[in-house]
This record gives structure tokens, C-alpha cells and sequence, in this order.
């Protein structure tokens, strides 16, 4: 599989977000996502601390075992683990990385995230206590995630001469939701930030097994919560008008949502959940698909054509 850089770590273009471990897969069923996506060339596998409590990383670590080094592990903090633990304080970094660490039973995390801003933290006071754990061989490489343009030029502003700085954003970004084309993307060119989207495929909307007037599927993310406010007749007849384009170049719809991804700027990989081994093979096969600028305009006009102005 492509590999594309994140600062100095080489990771695949297709990334497995392991938000379903320990929530929605047991340590049985992680173990077995886990070997269909080294098996795939999936070398990136993301998580974060809050993924069912802890139990995501748990459950990666213990799936990896001996394999560790074969993979760029990445994972975040600052969301509330409890009432507690949260934020970007140093005191709480220090905490958060030797708590991540042991849950998931390594010694370095390749890429560590700031889930999310924390207004009541000087973004300097966070990249020197992130700087710490880079020069203590705790973490290789830092990055955010949920930062706006403003936010990702403070932090820039803020470095201090020969220290760590953010090599990454990681923000939601699908053909449903192009928030990061108003200035994010742009930003990460100029700064040569690794563009990480998250919700590739809008929460399943974008997977092509959703059909309008069609019941939700049992056990999907839809009828797990995430149904209202996405699957509406709307969104899904967007879906439906993507789908027939893909079909129309020989792909499904799912290839074509993580494809226009990967040929956006900046973007260094995408990271799909999955719950079984076919879906992750079928992530991974969906990055073959080099979608051009012909087809990127194309996109566009299929999309144009059936949302409302």
C-alpha cells in the first residue's frame, strides 16, 4: 500500500480508527480487525484514550502483542477520561501518556494527539510539556486534532526554537461534511501539517449499504445512535447520486469516499473504522482507486447537481 509522511513517520494512506474497540468489538473480535489490517498493509492504527474507557487501547495493545514495531501507533488525550482527567495541563499530559502507555503495553507512542482545544491551557504551556515527552523518548511525533486555522497558526506561533511542534491535524472531512476546504487544508499546505480526516465515511452513510426507504441494518453505527440527524432522505439521496457515479467508473461507493480523500492536499491518510475483517480489506482495497483531477470535477458536479444552493 502508498505510504505518505506525518513529520518523520512513514504511514499508510488507508488507517484503521480503532473507536469501535472495547465499545462495539470485544478483545476477541479486535484481535481479529487487528491482523486483517497488517495483513492488508495497514501500518497506522489510531485511538485515543476515551475509546471505551480505556479499552480500546487496551484491546490494540494486547491485538499487536510482538508486532508492535511494525506499526505507527498513534493515540490522544484532553477529552474527559473522567470528571478528573482531561485537558491539555502539563501535570495532566505527563499523567495521561504514562496511563496510555501502560494500557497499551508499550514503551514510545509513534503519534500523540491533542483531541480537542483546551481554552483554559496556553497552547505554549502544552507544546513544552509535549516537547518533555519527545526528548524523554515517550512519544516520536505530536499532533491536534479539532483545530481550526486560528488555532493551528497559535500553536505554530508558539514553538520555541529546536522544539516539537504539531505534524498533524486530524479534523472530520468527508464528501458530506468539507468544513477543512475553507481554510484547514490550505493551512496545512502552507505549513506542512499531515492532513489525518476522520469520518471518511460519514458514519457509514458513505459505505453504500444505506438505501433510501430502507430500514437501518441491525447493529450499524445508524441504528447505534448516529441515525437522525445523517441518514436523512437528503443525505441519502446524495449517497445514491455518488454511488451511480462510482458504479459508473467501476468502483462502489465506498472506494469513491475514501479515494476522493486520499487525492485531496496534504491529506496523509485516512483512517476508517471497522468492525469485521472484510471491512477492514475492503478500506484497504478502496485506496487502489487514483481518482484524477477529471474525476474530481466530476465529483463536484454530481454533488452540486443534488444538493441545494
Amino acid at each position: 500500500m502508498e505510504k505518505r509522511r506525518i513529520g518523520s513517520l512513514e504511514v499508510s494512506v488507508v488507517g484503521l480508527g480503532c473507536n469501535n474497540f472495547g465499545w462495539r468489538i470485544d478483545a476477541a473480535g479486535t484481535a481479529k480487525v487487528v491482523d486483517a489490517a497488517l495483513e492488508s498493509g495497514i501500518n497506522f492504527f489510531d485511538t485515543a484514550d476515551i475509546y471505551a474507557t480505556g479499552k480500546s487501547e487496551e484491546f490494540l495493545g494486547r491485538a499487536l502483542g510482538t508486532r508492535r514495531k511494525q506499526i505507527v501507533l498513534a493515540t490522544k488525550f484532553g477529552l474527559p477520561f473522567d470528571e478528573r482527567r482531561k485537558g491539555a495541563k502539563p501535570a495532566y499530559i505527563r499523567q495521561a501518556v504514562e496511563d496510555s502507555l501502560v494500557r497499551l503495553g508499550t514503551d514510545v507512542i509513534d503519534l500523540y494527539q491533542l483531541h480537542t482545544p483546551d481554552a483554559s491551557t496556553p497552547i505554549a504551556e502544552t507544546l513544552e510539556a509535549l516537547d518533555g515527552l519527545v526528548k524523554a523518548g515517550k512519544v516520536r511525533e505530536v499532533g491536534c486534532s479539532n483545530f481550526s486555522v486560528q488555532q493551528l497558526r497559535e500553536a505554530e506561533q508558539a514553538v520555541r526554537s529546536g522544539a516539537v511542534r504539531f505534524v498533524s491535524v486530524q479534523n472530520q472531512y468527508s464528501l458530506m461534511h468539507r468544513e477543512p476546504e475553507s481554510g484547514v487544508l490550505q493551512e496545512c499546505q502552507h505549513a506542512g501539517i499531515g492532513f489525518i480526516p476522520y469520518f471518511p465515511l460519514a458514519n457509514g452513510l458513505l459505505t453504500g449499504k444505506y438505501k433510501k426507504g430502507s430500514p437501518l441494518p441491525e447493529g450499524s453505527r445508524a441504528k447505534d445512535g448516529f441515525g437522525p440527524k445523517i441518514f436523512t432522505e437528503e443525505n441519502l439521496a446524495i449517497a445514491e447520486k455518488l454511488e451511480q457515479y462510482a458504479a459508473s467508473r467501476g468502483h462502489a461507493l465506498l472506494e469513491l469516499a475514501m479515494s476522493w480523500l486520499a487525492a485531496q492536499p496534504s491529506v496523509s491518510s485516512v483512517i476508517a473504522g471497522a468492525k469485521t475483517p472484510e471491512q477492514v480489506k475492503a478500506n484497504a482495497a478502496s485506496a487502489d482507486w487514483k481518482i484524477g483531477t477529471q474525476e474530481l470535477r466530476q465529483i463536484d458536479q454530481v454533488l452540486r447537481s443534488v444538493q441545494p444552493t
